[in-house]
C-alpha cells in the first residue's frame, strides 16, 4: 500500500484527463559531456539558487561531538542499522524462537477506489490507512536515531554511489524515482522514456534498454543533486522480501544466460559437491540463499540487495512509497500528482511474464531449511520491518497445508 511521508494518506482515485503543463525549466541545467560519479560537495552545500547561509559559530566541544557523530555515521555498519529494529520490536526474538508460529500470510490488500464521503470508512481503506501509518511512525522511529544518516553526503561513499546511481530524474515533471529492481522498475523506466520524448508509448514491444535515454542523479554535480533531492517529489516502490527474492531467482537463473553463467557456475560449485561440471542453469533456491547468506550486502547485485540499501529512506525523504501489491493504485496516484498527460498510463503485465503467487512463494519456502531463511532474514530485516510486511511463515502447521 501507498505511504506517504509526513502528510495525509494519499488518494487512489482514478485519474482525471488535464492538459499537459509546461515544461518547468530544469533549473540548475545540466554541464554537457558530464559523466561519472558524483564528488563529494564542499563543507557548505548551497540548497538550491541563491545565496549560501553564512556558517554558525559551533562551541569546541560540540564540534568534537559532531566529527565523532560523523565519524561513526560513516563507518556504521549494515548490521548495526537493522539492530535498531531488532532490539525495538522484538523480531530478534521471533527469529530465535523458530519465527512465527503466530504469524500467518499477509492480510489481503485492499482494493483501489475512491475514498466514501459520508464520514464512514470501508474496512479496506482503514486496513490501508493502518499500514501507512504504520510505516511512516517506523520510518521515522529508525531514521530518528542520532546514528542514521540526515542526508546523502553523511552516506559512506559506496552507499552514496548505491543510491545516486538508482534516483532517475524528470527535469521536465520535476521528481526522483529510485528504482527497485523486480518491482515494475521496467515498466516505469518506460514511462520515463514517454514523459521524456524518447518513447512513442509503454506499449512499444522490444527488449528494455535500463541505461540510454534515462537521466541518473548520480550523473549530475554535488549542487545539482542537492537542488533536486530538496525540491522535487520522490517515491519509491516496495515489495514483499522473500516475494522479489524468488522472483530475482527464477528470472535470472531459470530465463538469463548471463546471469547463469556470471553467478550460477559459481553458486553450483560453492555449495554444491562435484558441481564444477554445472553450466549455471540448475542452481537451486537453498543454493541460492546459501549464496545470499555469505555475500557482504553492499556488495550485492542490485537484484536481490535489500531495498533499504539501494534507496536509503534516511538519507533521502521520499514523499510516497508504492507497494508492487497495489501496483496500479498506486502508480495512477503517482501519474496524477506529477500531472502527466493522460495518455500515459502504467503498462499492463505482459502476457509471457509469470508472476510469483501467494502458493509459489509457499512452495519454495516449505520446501527449505528453516534454519538457512531463520539466518537469512537479519540481512533483509529492515525492507520487512520499514515497509510493514510480515516476517515469512514457515511452522510445521502452515507448511503441511
Amino acid at each position: 500500500a501507498g505511504s506517504v511521508r509526513g502528510g495525509p494518506a494519499a488518494s487512489s482515485a482514478p485519474r482525471r484527463h488535464r492538459a499537459r503543463p509546461a515544461p518547468p525549466s530544469p533549473d540548475p541545467p545540466r554541464s554537457p559531456g558530464r559523466a561519472g560519479p558524483a564528488r563529494e560537495p564542499p563543507a557548505m552545500q548551497p540548497r538550491g539558487p541563491g545565496p549560501a547561509e553564512p556558517r554558525r559559530a559551533v562551541p569546541p566541544g560540540r564540534s568534537r561531538a559532531r566529527s565523532r557523530g560523523a565519524a561513526g555515521a560513516a563507518l556504521l555498519p549494515s548490521m548495526l542499522m537493522f539492530g535498531v529494529i531488532l532490539a525495538s520490536s522484538g523480531l530478534l526474538l521471533m527469529i530465535e524462537r523458530g519465527i512465527l508460529a503466530q504469524v500467518g500470510p499477509p492480510p489481503p490488500h485492499p482494493p483501489a477506489g475512491p475514498s466514501r464521503r459520508d464520514g464512514r470508512d470501508s474496512p479496506a481503506e482503514l486496513e490501508l490507512e493502518v499500514l501507512r501509518d504504520t510505516r511512516n511512525r517506523t520510518i521515522r522511529a529508525l531514521c530518528g536515531q542520532r546514528s542514521m544518516p540526515r542526508s546523502v553526503w553523511e552516506l559512506p561513499p559506496g552507499q552514496r554511489r548505491t543510491v545516486l546511481r538508482h534516483l532517475l530524474v524528470s527535469d521536465k515533471y520535476r521528481f526522483l524515482y529510485c528504482y527497485v529492481p523486480k518491482v515494475a522498475c521496467s515498466n516505469w523506466k518506460r514511462i520515463l522514456k514517454v514523459l521524456d520524448g524518447a518513447l512513442e508509448s509503454v506499449d512499444v514491444q522490444g527488449k528494455m534498454d535500463h541505461k540510454s535515454d534515462l537521466v541518473f542523479l548520480g550523473d549530475m554535480k554535488p549542487e545539482e543533486i542537492s537542488y533536486r533531492l530538496k525540491h522535487y517529489y520522490k517515491f519509491i516502490f516496495v515489495r514483499n522480501p522473500m516475494e522479489r527474492l524468488l522472483s530475482a531467482y527464477r528470472n535470472k537463473f531459470g530465463e538469463i544466460k548471463e546471469y547463469q553463467q556470471k553467478y550460477g557456475v559459481e553458486i553450483v560449485r560453492r555449495y554444491r559437491k562435484n558441481g564444477g561440471n554445472s553450466a549455471g542453469d540448475d542452481v537451486t533456491f537453498s543454493e541460492f540463499l546459501r549464496y545470499l547468506l555469505d555475500e557482504d550486502v553492499e556488495r550485492m547485485n542490485e537484484h536481490w540487495m535489500p531495498i533499504y540499501n539501494l534507496c536509503q529512506p534516511c538519507a533521502v525523504r521520499y514523499d510516497f512509497i508504492g507497494s508492487y501489491e497495489r501496483l496500479h493504485a498506486d502508480a495512477n496516484h503517482v501519474l496524477e500528482h506529477i500531472q502527466s498527460p493522460s495518455f500515459v498510463r502504467f503498462p499492463e503485465r505482459q502476457a509471457w511474464y509469470k508472476p510469483v503467487t501467494a502458493e509459489t512463494l509457499h512452495y519454495y519456502l516449505c520446501n527449505t531449511q528453516r534454519r538457512l531463511i531463520k539466518e537469512l532474514l537479519p540481512k533483509y530485516i529492515l525492507d520487512f520491518s520499514l515497509f510493514a510486511y510480515p516476517l515469512p511463515n514457515i511452522t510445521s502447521e502452515f507448511c503441511r497445508q
